[in-house]
């Protein structure tokens, strides 16, 4: 059960993140990489993107947080990925790992296996078709968007399942975002559909998700912040730009996270 508190250390996890400004690396997409980087500067961290195998592990070893992310899935990336990966587990350094269109192919299927066998990772965030497939649930991925006949899965179990097999906090995002650590479960209602419109909002999840969990030793809590904070800042984007388009909506997503503060946590947050 959560404490009655738990929006107010949330909000001072963000306020940690502002003061230490968490360099993080990210090995994630090219669709996405941009707003990756800026999102992560907008909540107060320092992004830094090498892909290369020849500095993915020494730029891992001096991040406070690692995040591997297989949207746009090759060899040469994969490499990288566990290079980096095994560094970071050698010294401690949180792995967030964002196992885009898991499930959709027999590349993609075996690269998600390699990694999660390599690679010790802290917090593994994906919708309710990606997780479902690493559960070793049926699933039926569609791309990089969950699948309908997958919303039949139970989405808290499949968390739980995932959390205690890889002894991770896994993140399940949807209509409801649940986080779990196998032994805490947390529901979070924030965020608005429109957010499914716009490439990216995921990525940018595990980027800030990589954010706050260098800011501490509480995976379950770094998963809560990092959801917490992307779903308001999708509701007051919207709020904002509701009759100029999903562009504008993309970018007042960013603007929303740069401006957000302990008072909006307290007063929008919605954890359970």
């Amino acid at each position: 059960m959560l404490p009655k508190n738990f929006s107010l250390d949330v909000a001072n996890l963000l306020a940690i993140v502002r003061q230490t400004k968490p360099l993080v690396h990210n090995i994630t997409n090219y669709v996405t990489v941009n707003d990756v980087a800026n999102i992560l500067l907008a909540i107060g961290a320092s992004p830094i993107m090498a892909d290369a195998k020849e500095e993915a592990a020494d730029i891992a070893s001096i991040s406070k947080a690692l995040v591997l992310n297989i949207g746009t899935l090759n060899e040469r990336t994969v490499e990288s990925m566990i290079l980096a990966g095994k560094a970071a587990n050698e010294r401690n350094i949180p792995v967030i790992f964002d196992p885009v269109g898991a499930g959709a192919s027999k590349f993609r299927n075996e690269v998600t296996n390699q990694i999660l066998e390599s690679v010790k990772i802290s917090i593994l965030r994906g919708n309710l078709s990606e997780i479902s497939f690493i559960a070793g649930l049926q699933s039926s991925t569609k791309g990089v968007d969950v699948s309908e006949a997958d919303l039949s899965n139970d989405a808290e179990s499949v968390a739980n399942l995932v959390a205690k097999k890889f002894n991770c906090t896994a993140v399940i995002t949807g209509k409801v975002d649940i986080i779990s650590d196998s032994k805490r479960l947390a529901k979070i209602s924030n965020g608005h559909p429109q957010m499914s419109k716009v490439t990216g909002t995921g990525c940018m999840s595990s980027a800030i998700t990589g954010a706050f969990a260098a800011t501490t030793n509480d995976m379950f809590l770094a998963g809560i912040a990092a959801l917490t904070s992307m779903g308001i800042a999708g509701e007051i984007a919207y709020e904002k730009t509701q009759n100029l388009g999903t562009g504008s909506f993309r970018n007042a997503i960013i603007d929303s996270i740069s401006c957000l503060d302990t008072n909006t946590i307290l007063e929008r947050g919605k954890i359970e």
